[in-house]
């Protein structure tokens, strides 16, 4: 991080002189990088990625009139494939925002780490330590997903609009695929939850899902890509109207405060978020529990309470409940502004501070059969693991807070394009992905 952070600086500072100038941009932009990214949980990247950028006459700059967003990647570590195109624009139809994509997502080596975050008991070393480990497949399975999106938003007010979408989903899920070590495919978290009827026979293969959402966006933002002040807050219901349905309350408030030390590359900006999603009414199926439902999509997935979307420095997906509520804080400084190949770019950083908690458990009574499971606690002890007062599952852990903090660096092109490359590390025992690492495209929030 170091290393990069000072070859961006000196590269900044040597085209500085540049950046005097106002600031607008017209027509076409296009930003293309390689995936080529590390995490934790899926290894190495491979692909490509990119946003393509209308500005028209410039009038709406740095607010692109269209944007158009996509990714073919690889990754090395899980096997995972991720294919996306997305569509976003305020201006296609006057007085309506339009926001569409199309994901597919093949994830042959999979992590379930079990339901409701730290009341679930394990040990990482299981499922990374794969050449020491008599069941390297204890935490695998294998899924499917094939997502299709459109929102809309329309004008209330100045700064208040409704909004409504509908999300279709398929998942298709089973055993780990593609691993050339044999493992007991019984002997797994998945299928033991099947076995115990934590996971209904119903929907443990997967399944579909057609959700609607409806709700209000209020929005005094001065841009979207990284505001330097206002607030953007959502209240909204999101329901599956298919097979097990489900309705979900979601609430998310963000402020951006400008601080007004005027450094030349432009005064920093405390941002935080508070959000909360819980399901209200019925009970979300397994393949759906790790979905975070959002109006507008800033990553390519928007999944579960860890990694990039919620709590930094926790494992992909490590804690599932029916709710949750969590705050993300960060201060935002840019560090030098500058000119390249006709291109107005940014470095700036913005340590973090991330806590969360969960507020409604994931079936904690079907979970109880699982706190002396005999064969899966027979398996803790063939792999040496901590006692944990030979519990599995603990739902004495429920209502622990977790938190983590971190450090992150940002390269952005034209204000909208954004390379982040972040560091985080978790302090809530047992639940700790050290070192985190995520890299990818634009602000959490």
């Amino acid at each position: 991080m170091k290393k990069l952070l000072t070859c961006a600086l000196l590269i900044a500072f040597a085209f500085s002189l540049n950046a005097q100038e106002k600031e607008i941009k017209k027509g076409w932009s296009f930003g293309l990088l390689p995936t080529a990214t590390f995490s934790v949980d899926n290894g190495f990247q491979a692909g490509a990625f990119g946003d393509v950028y209308n500005y028209g006459d410039g009038s709406t700059y740095p607010d692109p009139l269209h944007k158009i967003s996509w990714e073919a990647s690889y990754f090395t570590k899980s096997h995972r494939m991720r294919l996306y195109l997305a569509y976003d624009s305020k201006y296609l139809i006057p007085g309506m925002r339009i926001n569409a994509s199309v994901t597919y997502v093949n994830d042959p080596l999979y992590s379930f780490w079990g339901f409701n975050g730290p009341a679930s008991v394990q040990d990482y070393n299981i499922w990374y330590n794969r050449e020491t480990t008599p069941n390297m497949n204890y935490y695998g399975m294998s899924r499917k997903m094939l997502r299709g999106l459109a929102n809309v938003q329309g004008r209330i007010t100045d700064n208040l609009n409704w909004a409504a979408g509908i999300n279709f989903w398929k998942w298709t899920l089973g055993d780990m695929g593609g691993a050339n070590t044999p493992y007991d495919k019984d002997l797994t978290l998945y299928k033991r939850y099947q076995q115990l009827g934590v996971i209904y026979e119903s929907e443990a293969k997967g399944g579909t899902a057609l959700e609607l959402n409806a709700g209000f966006v209020f929005d005094t933002r001065d841009m979207e890509a990284a505001p330097n002040r206002g607030i953007w807050a959502e209240a909204y219901l999101n329901g599956n109207v298919l097979s097990s349905p489900y309705l979900k309350a979601c609430v998310y408030f963000r402020h951006y405060i400008d601080i007004p030390i005027h450094i030349p590359a432009g005064d920093p900006v405390f941002a935080y978020r508070l959000a909360w999603q819980q399901t209200i009414a019925g009970e979300t199926p397994f393949y759906m529990i790790q979905n975070v439902p959002l109006l507008v999509q800033r990553n390519m997935i928007s999944e579960g309470f860890g990694s990039s979307n919620t709590i930094r420095g926790l494992r992909e997906n490590r804690v599932l409940s029916e709710g949750l509520a969590w705050t993300n804080m960060e201060l935002r400084v840019k560090l030098v502004k500058f000119k390249l190949f006709n291109q107005y770019f940014y470095l700036a950083t913005n340590p973090f501070f991330d806590a969360g908690i969960i507020t409604k458990p994931y079936r904690a009574n079907a979970l109880g059969k699982v706190a002396h499971d005999p064969l899966l606690f027979g398996f803790q002890v063939l792999n040496n693991l901590p006692d944990q007062k030979g519990l599995i599952y603990d739902a004495d852990n429920m209502g622990r807070v977790i938190y983590s903090a971190g450090i992150g660096l940002k390269i952005a092109m034209n204000q909208n394009f954004i390379v982040s490359a972040e560091y985080a590390r978790c302090f809530t025992k047992g639940l700790e992905a050290n070192p985190w690492i995520g890299i990818g495209i634009n602000y959490q929030f």
